[in-house]
């Protein structure tokens, strides 16, 4: 049987700056919280530590004011990250190969920082790989759509669901708890088919390449290259497949880019119609991969499209005057 683990943490950052940061580990994790759910979301266990701090022996003023945990508590209270993660893994109960943990945050972040501080440790990481999980807070805005970009906050969600808010926010059982509580008021069924994909682990060869397909959309996650020209040009990442029928699709409007950060294309499927191409190309201390997504679209998306298009073929006909100017006046 499944259960689910809804996971937050808090952590803390260089007092003095990011400059003074500790580059391996810019945000040190100072509290655990969690919630284990029963396939039904019934709330069966939760768990909480305090960790000691061993980086940054100050708290940011920012994170004190959100947090309200002293240095003095964390000091006194807490124990090692090394204790503590064992602890987790314990609830967890990654060992047990005949049950099935389903890790859940609010947000996309606490994966990677949990991660992050696990490296810093030498700490193994017995998280599966690929790692998919479910972000509560994009599930949340799919169920309950109000068109705004920017995503909805945990108490805000808390306060639309009438959830009873007797509890301090900005701790982490307690954000732990309000993201259960979440889970267990929404219309969590129809959106479970979203799970998002951890991203601190990324393909390490192409034989681990990722392929992935939603209701609606496919995705791909590359494995690495030494540049981003390199994982743009690579003809296997640029490819343009239909999400509906797997057909390899002739490019309408080829890969461009306004921003230098994402790349779109069109491209026609007789059978399905308008296909959008997106591209996003991240980077970390092993290169750049590609995040693409590919799914049909309506004439509206393609208009939206074509007009970028346009947009980045007028910037980069400027850019070339401006720089054919430059040339003529050195001349």
């Amino acid at each position: 049987m499944d259960s689910y683990i809804v996971l937050d943490l808090e952590w803390n950052q260089s007092p003095n700056g990011r400059e003074y940061s500790n580059k391996d580990l810019p945000f040190e994790i100072i509290e655990i919280g969690a919630v284990k759910l029963d396939s039904k979301l019934k709330k069966v266990d939760e768990f909480h530590r305090v960790i000691k701090p061993t980086v940054y022996k100050k708290m940011h003023f920012k994170v004190h004011e959100v947090v309200q945990i002293g240095i003095g508590e964390l000091k006194k209270k807490g124990v090692p990250f090394t204790e503590a993660i064992k602890d987790f893994f314990e609830f967890c109960e990654l060992d047990n190969k005949r049950k099935k943990t389903i890790l859940c945050t609010w947000g996309n972040l606490d994966l990677v920082e949990l991660q992050r501080n696990m490296k810093f440790y030498n700490v193994e990481n017995k998280f599966e790989y690929p790692l998919f999980y479910y972000d509560i807070q994009k599930l949340f805005n799919i169920r309950y759509p109000n068109g705004e970009q920017d995503r909805i906050p945990l108490e805000r969600a808390v306060n639309m669901l009438n959830i009873e808010n007797n509890r301090p926010f900005h701790h982490a059982l307690d954000d732990a708890l309000y993201t259960a509580k979440v889970m267990q008021n929404m219309d969590f069924g129809p959106v479970s088919e979203y799970y998002s994909l951890d991203y601190y682990r990324v393909p390490r060869s192409s034989e681990e390449e990722i392929y992935l397909h939603f209701s609606g959309y496919s995705k791909f996650v590359s494995t690495f290259f030494p540049t981003k020209e390199e994982a743009i040009a690579d003809k296997h990442n640029s490819d343009l497949i239909c999400d509906r029928c797997n057909r390899m699709l002739k490019k309408k409007i080829k890969w461009f880019s306004t921003n230098q950060r994402n790349y779109y294309c069109i491209g026609i499927c007789p059978e399905h119609g308008i296909v959008k191409g997106k591209i996003r190309v991240r980077k970390n201390d092993d290169g750049y991969y590609v995040i693409k997504t590919t799914k049909v679209v309506d004439t509206a998306t393609f208009e939206e499209i074509r007009e970028k298009y346009e947009e980045s073929k007028q910037k980069k006909l400027i850019k070339s005057k401006r720089r054919f100017l430059k040339d003529s006046e050195e001349v």
